[in-house]
Protein backbone atom coordinates (compact mmCIF):
# COMPACT_ATOMS: atom_id res chain seq x y z
CA UNK A 1 0.00 0.00 0.00
CA UNK A 2 2.85 2.17 1.11
CA UNK A 3 5.81 3.17 -1.78
CA UNK A 4 8.97 2.63 -0.44
CA UNK A 5 10.50 5.74 1.42
CA UNK A 6 13.89 7.39 -0.12
CA UNK A 7 16.82 7.50 1.89
CA UNK A 8 18.25 10.84 2.78
CA UNK A 9 21.69 11.91 3.46
CA UNK A 10 21.81 13.40 7.32
CA UNK A 11 24.02 15.98 8.08
CA UNK A 12 24.82 16.44 11.87
CA UNK A 13 24.36 19.75 12.56
CA UNK A 14 27.58 21.09 15.06
CA UNK A 15 26.88 22.71 18.02
CA UNK A 16 29.40 25.13 19.97
CA UNK A 17 29.37 25.19 23.56
CA UNK A 18 31.34 25.40 26.62
CA UNK A 19 30.61 24.10 30.13
CA UNK A 20 29.12 26.24 33.10
CA UNK A 21 29.60 26.09 36.81
CA UNK A 22 26.88 29.42 37.61
CA UNK A 23 23.32 27.41 38.12
CA UNK A 24 20.14 29.15 39.02
CA UNK A 25 17.69 31.71 37.54
CA UNK A 26 20.72 34.55 38.12
CA UNK A 27 22.67 32.90 36.15
CA UNK A 28 20.85 31.71 33.13
CA UNK A 29 19.59 35.66 32.80
CA UNK A 30 23.49 36.63 33.04
CA UNK A 31 24.03 33.86 29.72
CA UNK A 32 21.27 35.00 28.04
CA UNK A 33 22.24 38.57 28.11
CA UNK A 34 26.05 37.28 26.61
CA UNK A 35 24.02 36.16 23.45
CA UNK A 36 24.15 32.45 24.88
CA UNK A 37 21.32 29.61 25.78
CA UNK A 38 21.50 27.01 29.13
CA UNK A 39 21.27 23.83 28.17
CA UNK A 40 22.05 20.19 29.88
CA UNK A 41 23.52 17.06 28.52
CA UNK A 42 22.02 13.45 29.97
CA UNK A 43 23.85 10.46 29.83
CA UNK A 44 23.35 7.15 31.03
CA UNK A 45 25.59 6.01 33.63
CA UNK A 46 26.99 9.37 34.40
CA UNK A 47 25.90 12.45 36.17
CA UNK A 48 24.58 15.30 33.62
CA UNK A 49 26.89 17.97 32.45
CA UNK A 50 25.60 21.79 32.35
CA UNK A 51 26.82 23.85 28.78
CA UNK A 52 26.39 26.99 27.46
CA UNK A 53 25.71 27.24 23.79
CA UNK A 54 25.91 30.44 21.46
CA UNK A 55 22.35 31.52 20.59
CA UNK A 56 22.27 32.57 17.15
CA UNK A 57 23.59 29.01 16.15
CA UNK A 58 21.87 27.04 18.36
CA UNK A 59 18.27 29.00 16.52
CA UNK A 60 19.74 28.58 13.07
CA UNK A 61 19.86 24.80 13.85
CA UNK A 62 16.78 24.39 14.99
CA UNK A 63 15.30 26.51 11.99
CA UNK A 64 16.31 23.24 9.67
CA UNK A 65 13.41 21.49 10.75
CA UNK A 66 13.10 18.42 12.67
CA UNK A 67 15.24 19.65 15.50
CA UNK A 68 14.09 16.58 18.15
CA UNK A 69 14.76 13.88 15.33
CA UNK A 70 17.96 15.06 14.27
CA UNK A 71 21.65 13.99 15.92
CA UNK A 72 23.80 16.93 16.61
CA UNK A 73 27.46 17.31 17.54
CA UNK A 74 28.15 19.26 20.45
CA UNK A 75 31.65 20.09 20.37
CA UNK A 76 32.84 21.39 24.19
CA UNK A 77 36.79 22.16 24.91
CA UNK A 78 38.13 20.66 21.74
CA UNK A 79 36.07 17.10 22.23
CA UNK A 80 32.61 16.61 20.05
CA UNK A 81 29.96 14.12 20.80
CA UNK A 82 26.67 13.36 19.26
CA UNK A 83 23.27 13.79 21.01
CA UNK A 84 20.05 14.27 20.79
CA UNK A 85 17.74 17.35 21.35
CA UNK A 86 15.45 16.31 23.83
CA UNK A 87 13.46 19.27 25.45
CA UNK A 88 13.36 22.86 24.70
CA UNK A 89 12.11 26.10 26.65
CA UNK A 90 10.78 29.12 24.84
CA UNK A 91 9.94 32.64 25.87
CA UNK A 92 6.07 33.00 26.42
CA UNK A 93 6.12 36.37 24.34
CA UNK A 94 9.33 36.08 22.00
CA UNK A 95 9.23 32.81 21.39
CA UNK A 96 13.49 32.94 21.71
CA UNK A 97 14.65 29.59 22.66
CA UNK A 98 15.58 29.93 26.47
CA UNK A 99 16.93 26.50 27.51
CA UNK A 100 17.88 22.88 25.64
CA UNK A 101 18.57 19.58 26.90
CA UNK A 102 19.78 16.46 25.35
CA UNK A 103 20.49 13.21 25.21
CA UNK A 104 23.94 12.12 24.71
CA UNK A 105 24.28 9.03 22.11
CA UNK A 106 26.38 6.07 23.12
CA UNK A 107 27.33 3.26 20.94
CA UNK A 108 24.98 0.56 20.69
CA UNK A 109 22.26 2.32 22.99
CA UNK A 110 19.05 2.77 21.57
CA UNK A 111 17.37 5.67 21.66
CA UNK A 112 13.38 6.64 22.52
CA UNK A 113 12.67 9.68 19.07
CA UNK A 114 9.63 11.23 18.22
CA UNK A 115 9.41 11.21 14.76
CA UNK A 116 7.50 13.11 12.16
CA UNK A 117 4.92 12.39 10.03
CA UNK A 118 4.55 13.11 6.68
CA UNK A 119 1.47 12.42 3.90
CA UNK A 120 1.87 11.43 0.53
CA UNK A 121 -0.24 10.85 -2.91
CA UNK A 122 -3.43 13.26 -1.29
CA UNK A 123 -4.50 13.91 -4.55
CA UNK A 124 -4.62 9.80 -5.41
CA UNK A 125 -7.28 9.38 -2.40
CA UNK A 126 -10.27 8.75 -3.70
CA UNK A 127 -12.56 10.01 -0.51
CA UNK A 128 -10.05 13.10 -0.27
CA UNK A 129 -11.32 13.72 -3.97
CA UNK A 130 -14.59 13.36 -2.87
CA UNK A 131 -14.61 15.95 -0.30
CA UNK A 132 -13.86 14.04 2.59
CA UNK A 133 -11.94 15.30 4.99
CA UNK A 134 -8.33 14.07 6.47
CA UNK A 135 -8.39 13.75 10.15
CA UNK A 136 -4.64 13.46 11.26
CA UNK A 137 -4.80 11.54 14.96
CA UNK A 138 -0.77 11.49 15.24
CA UNK A 139 1.73 14.29 13.73
CA UNK A 140 4.17 12.06 15.02
CA UNK A 141 5.13 9.03 16.41
CA UNK A 142 7.60 7.62 19.28
CA UNK A 143 9.75 5.08 18.17
CA UNK A 144 12.89 2.94 19.56
CA UNK A 145 15.79 3.23 17.24
CA UNK A 146 19.79 3.22 17.24
CA UNK A 147 21.51 6.41 16.81
CA UNK A 148 22.20 5.79 12.78
CA UNK A 149 18.73 4.39 12.18
CA UNK A 150 16.96 7.50 13.09
CA UNK A 151 14.58 9.05 10.27
CA UNK A 152 13.68 12.38 9.16
CA UNK A 153 10.05 11.34 9.15
CA UNK A 154 7.63 8.95 8.48
CA UNK A 155 5.60 8.35 5.11
CA UNK A 156 2.28 7.41 5.45
CA UNK A 157 0.59 6.91 1.99
CA UNK A 158 -3.10 8.03 1.09
CA UNK A 159 -3.52 6.22 -2.47
CA UNK A 160 -6.45 4.51 -2.68
CA UNK A 161 -8.32 5.55 0.60
CA UNK A 162 -12.13 5.86 0.55
CA UNK A 163 -14.22 7.99 3.05
CA UNK A 164 -14.63 5.54 6.22
CA UNK A 165 -11.46 3.87 5.65
CA UNK A 166 -8.36 4.57 8.02
CA UNK A 167 -4.58 4.20 7.91
CA UNK A 168 -2.72 1.91 10.99
CA UNK A 169 0.42 1.56 11.67
CA UNK A 170 0.95 -1.64 10.56
CA UNK A 171 0.15 -0.48 7.38
CA UNK A 172 2.67 1.62 7.21
CA UNK A 173 6.22 0.99 5.17
CA UNK A 174 8.72 1.34 8.21
CA UNK A 175 12.37 1.58 7.43
CA UNK A 176 14.49 -0.68 8.88
CA UNK A 177 15.84 -0.68 12.63
CA UNK A 178 12.89 1.28 14.27
CA UNK A 179 9.75 0.27 16.09
CA UNK A 180 7.02 1.95 17.66
CA UNK A 181 7.48 2.25 21.04
CA UNK A 182 3.42 1.70 21.36
CA UNK A 183 3.08 -2.17 20.51
CA UNK A 184 -1.06 -1.76 19.29
CA UNK A 185 -2.02 -1.31 16.38
CA UNK A 186 -3.15 2.48 16.69
CA UNK A 187 -4.72 4.41 14.14
CA UNK A 188 -1.99 7.18 12.51
CA UNK A 189 -4.93 8.91 10.41
CA UNK A 190 -8.27 8.79 8.66
CA UNK A 191 -10.55 10.00 6.07
CA UNK A 192 -14.30 10.97 7.22
CA UNK A 193 -17.11 12.20 5.21
CA UNK A 194 -19.09 15.58 5.91
CA UNK A 195 -22.39 13.58 6.65
CA UNK A 196 -22.78 15.53 9.66
CA UNK A 197 -22.75 19.03 7.87
CA UNK A 198 -25.60 17.66 6.05
CA UNK A 199 -27.82 16.31 8.63
CA UNK A 200 -27.30 19.39 10.42
CA UNK A 201 -28.94 21.67 7.67
CA UNK A 202 -31.56 18.95 6.84
CA UNK A 203 -33.81 19.54 9.71
CA UNK A 204 -33.79 23.50 9.40
CA UNK A 205 -34.51 23.42 5.81
CA UNK A 206 -37.83 21.09 6.16
CA UNK A 207 -38.91 23.21 9.10
CA UNK A 208 -38.68 26.50 6.76
CA UNK A 209 -40.55 24.21 3.94
CA UNK A 210 -42.88 23.66 6.76
CA UNK A 211 -43.71 26.56 7.24
CA UNK A 212 -43.90 27.89 3.91
CA UNK A 213 -46.02 25.28 2.72
CA UNK A 214 -48.85 26.03 5.80
CA UNK A 215 -49.29 29.71 4.96
CA UNK A 216 -50.00 28.64 1.23
CA UNK A 217 -52.75 26.26 2.35
CA UNK A 218 -56.11 27.37 0.56
CA UNK A 219 -58.90 28.44 2.61
CA UNK A 220 -56.43 29.70 5.56
CA UNK A 221 -57.61 33.08 5.39
CA UNK A 222 -61.26 32.02 5.79
CA UNK A 223 -59.83 30.22 8.94
CA UNK A 224 -58.43 33.30 10.45
CA UNK A 225 -61.50 35.10 10.25
CA UNK A 226 -63.96 32.82 11.38
CA UNK A 227 -62.91 33.14 15.13
CA UNK A 228 -63.52 36.93 14.77
CA UNK A 229 -66.90 36.49 12.57
CA UNK A 230 -68.05 33.84 15.40
CA UNK A 231 -68.58 36.69 18.33
CA UNK A 232 -70.26 39.12 16.11
CA UNK A 233 -72.58 36.57 15.24
CA UNK A 234 -73.43 35.81 19.34
CA UNK A 235 -73.48 39.13 20.15
CA UNK A 236 -75.95 40.08 17.88
CA UNK A 237 -78.10 36.77 18.82
CA UNK A 238 -77.71 37.64 22.23
CA UNK A 239 -79.19 41.39 21.52
CA UNK A 240 -82.56 39.49 20.13
CA UNK A 241 -84.11 38.81 23.08
CA UNK A 242 -83.49 41.05 25.63
CA UNK A 243 -85.03 43.93 23.06
CA UNK A 244 -88.22 41.45 23.33
CA UNK A 245 -88.12 41.36 26.68
CA UNK A 246 -88.23 45.41 26.58
CA UNK A 247 -91.63 45.14 24.54
CA UNK A 248 -93.05 42.26 26.67
CA UNK A 249 -92.63 44.87 29.71
CA UNK A 250 -93.66 47.98 28.09
CA UNK A 251 -97.58 46.12 27.23
CA UNK A 252 -98.17 45.15 30.75
CA UNK A 253 -97.87 48.35 31.76
CA UNK A 254 -99.78 50.18 29.68
CA UNK A 255 -102.36 47.08 30.76
CA UNK A 256 -102.50 48.09 34.36
CA UNK A 257 -103.05 51.51 33.37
Amino acid sequence: MNAPQKKETKKHGILEAQARKGYGKGAARSLRRDGQVPGIVYSKGSEPMSIALNANQLRLEYMRGRFRSRLVEITIDGKTMKALPKDLQFHPVSDVIEHVDFIRVEAGVALRVSVPVKFVNQDKSPGLKRGGVLNVVRHEIEFTAMPEAIPTHIEVNLEGLEIGNSVHINDVKLPAGITPTIKRNFTVAAVAGRAAEEEEVKPVTAAVEGAEGAAAVPGAEGAAAAPGAAPAAGAAGAAAPAAAAGKDAGKKEEKKK
